[in-house]
Formats: structure tokens, sequence, C-alpha cells
């Protein structure tokens, strides 16, 4: 009887123990997931991001980060106008091309390309610099510009949130890259120069 008695007690003693265990983990696991979930609610304010397309044979790659909007006024507020801009959050705008393009009557050589803006309420002055590689506009020398041309903005109904470039194809030697932030959009066509 003393031997049932006592294996029994083992076999209680084993088994409590092997549930607390598995609670322990499962406290941990629980833990971890929450934990989880509280990072993955952190969203990034600014993010990293692309647009590119194919226009004919050339590559056309536009690298930025995307700020919003935030509930703040953006044009001749945040970024005060007639004041040069990066075209995107934290470094430099640039854009990438395998193939010469036409831009308002100039030749934009294949390479890559600081892309900086100067907004203003009636045109804006958009500008391809040779050094890409910048942190925002710190590093920005005006000798530097291999391109510079105006557009007018184009004021929209609705406020897009976060900033988004978009390179559009319309024929197979000819596109648009467009930019497009709170209210305001900027679109220029451009055409492939085969050599």
């Amino acid at each position: 009887m003393k031997n049932l008695i006592t294996v029994l007690f083992i076999v209680v003693l084993f088994v409590g123990c092997k549930t607390d265990k598995k609670n322990d983990k499962d406290g941990m696991h629980q833990n971890h997931q929450v934990e989880k979930n509280e990072s993955s609610k952190k969203k990034v304010l600014s993010p990293h991001t692309y647009a590119m397309s194919m226009i004919g044979n050339a590559h056309i790659h536009v690298d930025y980060s995307s700020p919003g909007v935030r509930n703040r006024m953006i044009f001749g507020g945040l970024l005060a106008y007639d004041m040069i801009w990066q075209a995107g959050a934290h470094k430099a705008t640039w854009l990438e091309t395998n193939k010469d393009l036409s831009i308002a009557g100039k030749v934009l050589p294949a390479g890559k390309y600081g892309f900086f803006v100067i907004p203003s309420k009636e045109e804006w002055t958009l500008i391809f610099n040779s050094r890409w590689d910048q942190h925002g506009k710190d590093e920005y020398d005006t000798k530097e510009d291999v391109l510079r041309f105006k557009v007018v903005p184009e004021i929209l109904d609705e406020v897009l949130e976060h900033l988004k470039y978009k390179v559009t194809k319309t024929s197979n030697t000819s596109g648009t890259l467009s930019l497009t932030w709170e209210k305001v959009s900027v679109k220029f066509p451009f055409k492939v120069k085969n050599k």
C-alpha cells in the first residue's frame, strides 16, 4: 500500500509539474504574441517605396520615401513656397533611366539622378541633379544640376494622404512622370531617345 501511495504521489507531482511548465510556456507565448501585436501596430510615417515602368526598351525607376499629410498644410505650410525640397522624405528622391530621355526639349542622359523640386503657387521648378545619393536637401548644390524645367501644378479636389510617384507609358517611346501629394499634382511628359 505504501508503494502504491508513493507511486501515486510521484505521478501527481510529475503531472502537476508538466502542467505548470505547459502553462508557463503558454504564458510566454501569449506575452510574445502581445509584443508582436504591439510592434506590428507601429506604422512607418514615411515608408520607403518606388515607382517604375518599361517604356519600350527603357526602364524608368523612381525611388523615394512617402511622407503623409497627417492633418498638416503641406505646400505653402510645412514646405515653404520657393524653397528647394528633396521631393520625398529623408534621403533625396532619385530617378534612374537606362536610356536617354527627352524632357522639355532637353536631354537627360541615361543614368541616376537626385530629383528635387521648388514648389510655388503658380509653377514648380523640377530639377535632376547629378548627385543622386544625398540626405535630404542638405547637400544640394545648383552647380550639380543636369536639367531644370518648369511645370504648372494641378490642384485636386481630394487629399492624397501619402506622396505618390507614377510612371505611365503613353506609347512605345513616350510616357509621363507624376508626383502627387496633399491636393497638388505635377506631371511632365518625356520621350525615350533610342540611339
